[in-house]
């Protein structure tokens, strides 16, 4: 789930009351996001920032609220007040309204027919008498930021460029032409350089460095100019210096470039209601006309609400209440949807501002009733036996298995799904044939760079970390891994299996394997070699050589056992000999 952070004096001063952390935390958990943390800005700030010392005086105290990752108007604080206000009856839903400027003076969008080969889209607008301060600057910047991340897919679909129209003039041209054809000064630089010279440039930056890819193998490069070929940016990649916004800009030309029409329209939409109350003319934006290669011209943004349908008794049946159709009217108006009821069938035709590109369907009008309504007012109801569900073959074994090995004197723990590649594989001994883990395309920090393909790394640091304990420590973990699958459309599966370790004054090898043994007689598969399983000697760099095997199931290997080598042991700092297994409960279930 996205998280956004909003200073609380802030928000309070937008809600027009001041909220104990308490009361606060209710009405998020009432609108249905989450107060996640309650900290201050300079943490915030320590934490955001790649040196470990910051230098502020920041005290101000931050919420961090976690919200759906389908409400892209909650992750700035103009959206989330907005919402909370009309959530709390203290304000109507805003009338946003986008107004087309007299021919003649319109601002326009050519397209050139080259950007079919990368980026064939775009949409833009102007914001007219923007007021700026330093709370809302930083607030349009960062919404911008949270935006790519989320719907624009990390500017892969739909990249935002912002400017400052007074420094600029139209009509404006948007083209695609070779790297080294493009020549401009990018944002806060003053050496001018064309675009190959640019990828070189931000190869090292921390931020810009992940959007290169992008583009950088095109023999053509998306570009915006205005009529004197002043560039205005470089999507995805990066603004001009030249159109820069500051504070004191007061007229605004958004464009989105993009791959994907849809989202492009989204984003603009959700970009203008945030920030047109700040206009001169409240909650309106100036249309701009974009003129496509093939003579098309079209207008944005369109803030026109659309209508979804749902019947007053489906929505009932959904919920699970009984609510007239006026009292399913006035909760819709808490969630900013205007309602009116067709008499004549029962339904609700529920005009849908521009602020919830979230509603697309009656389900989702019938989720906004439910949480007006109170999910906790809801009366539970035992449902019918013949809807039941039941469990999952694979967790019902997980948990009967957990109870067992539990019994037997191991300590079940829960680790992180993500490792660093080190961990893996070099602290391991184990090679890494680029095939197996899923690796993360923009890690955070260096400890979570690849998810898990094995349970082993995790099992080690946990023993790592608990060595002070009474001995011998007996761990165990049955969870999902990942590994790379090119069978499956996302590339990638989870599969379940099942780790234990011993440490103590002995390697502990013989308990090892006779958890095995009980694992095994607890499933009714016998000790044989071609019906059943069998524990054969093998090599695995983790472990010692000759007091490593393989457990074979039907002749097929399904994992490992064995002394751990006294490099792993040292690599993960655990001062003591130790022994593991890691198994596939996948093939255990099938047998």
């Amino acid at each position: 789930m996205p998280t956004v952070t909003v200073g609380r004096d802030a928000l309070m001063a937008a809600l027009g009351e001041t909220y104990d952390d308490k009361r606060f935390e209710d009405l998020c958990f009432e609108f249905g996001v989450e107060l996640d943390d309650i900290t201050s800005e300079a943490v915030v700030m320590r934490k955001e920032k790649t040196s470990e010392k910051v230098e502020t005086d920041a005290t101000e105290v931050v919420y961090k609220i976690d919200i759906s990752a389908n409400r892209y108007d909650l992750l700035c604080l103009e959206g989330l007040s907005l919402a909370l206000n009309v959530f709390r009856k203290k304000i109507e839903t805003p009338n946003f309204r986008s107004i087309r400027p007299p021919p003649g003076q319109e601002h326009v969008i050519r397209v050139s027919p080259q950007t079919a080969q990368i980026r064939p889209y775009v949409v833009g607008c102007v914001l007219r008498g923007l007021k700026f301060d330093s709370r809302r600057y930083n607030s349009f910047i960062d919404l911008q930021d949270k935006l790519h991340e989320n719907i624009c897919r990390r500017r892969t679909l739909v990249a935002i460029g912002t400017h400052d129209l007074d420094t600029i003039t139209g009509p404006f041209t948007y083209e695609a032409l070779p790297p080294t054809d493009i020549v401009f000064a990018p944002l806060n630089q003053e050496k001018t350089m064309n675009g190959a010279e640019l990828m070189e440039f931000y190869e090292k930056d921390q931020k810009l460095k992940a959007y290169l890819h992008i583009i950088r193998n095109s023999p053509v490069y998306p570009v915006i100019y205005d009529s004197k070929r002043t560039v205005l940016s470089l999507p995805p990649i990066i603004n001009g210096d030249h159109s820069k916004i500051s504070m004191e800009t007061k007229n605004v030309f958004i464009e989105c470039t993009a791959t994907d029409p849809m989202r492009a329209k989204i984003v603009l939409d959700t970009m203008v209601s945030m920030f047109s109350g700040y206009c001169e003319e409240p909650f309106s934006c100036e249309d701009v006309k974009v003129i496509y290669p093939d003579g098309k011209e079209h207008w944005y943004p369109d803030l026109k609400p659309h209508v979804v349908s749902a019947g007053v008794d489906y929505i009932n049946r959904i919920v699970g209440v009984e609510l007239s159709a006026e009292k399913q009217i006035e909760l819709l108006g808490r969630m900013q949807i205007k309602a009116e009821l067709d008499k004549s069938s029962n339904v609700l035709n529920c005009i849908i501002p521009p602020t919830r590109h979230d509603v697309l369907q009656a389900c989702d009008i019938a989720e906004d009733v439910a949480i007006a309504y109170g999910y906790n007012n809801v009366p539970r109801r035992i449902p019918p036996t013949n809807t039941v569900g039941k469990q999952q073959p694979m967790n019902k074994l997980s948990d009967l298995l957990r109870g067992e090995i539990a019994q037997a004197g191991f300590t079940e723990i829960l680790t992180f799904g993500l490792c660093s590649h080190a961990e893996a594989f070099e602290k391991l001994n184990r090679p890494d044939d680029g095939k197996t883990a899923v690796v993360l395309a923009n890690p955070k920090t260096l400890e979570f760079e690849i998810c898990r393909p094995s349970l082993l790394p995790g099992t080690l640091k946990t023993l790592s970390n608990g060595q002070k304990m009474p001995k011998p420590i007996k761990l165990f973990e049955i969870t999902d891994v990942v590994l790379k699958d090119d069978s499956s459309d996302v590339g990638a599966i989870n599969r379940r299996h099942l780790s234990a370790i011993y440490g103590g004054m002995t390697s502990g090898f013989e308990v090892i394997v006779g958890l095995l043994d009980h694992v095994m007689i607890l499933l009714d598969i016998p000790r044989d070699k071609e019906k059943g399983y069998a524990v054969v000697e093998a090599s695995d760099g983790a472990f010692f050589e000759g007091r490593c095997a393989n457990i074979l199931l039907r002749g097929e290997v399904v994992g490992v056992l064995g002394m751990l080598h006294p490099n792993t042991l040292q690599e993960f700092e655990i001062p003591f000999p130790a022994s593991a297994i890691e198994l596939r409960m996948d093939k255990l279930i099938e047998f």
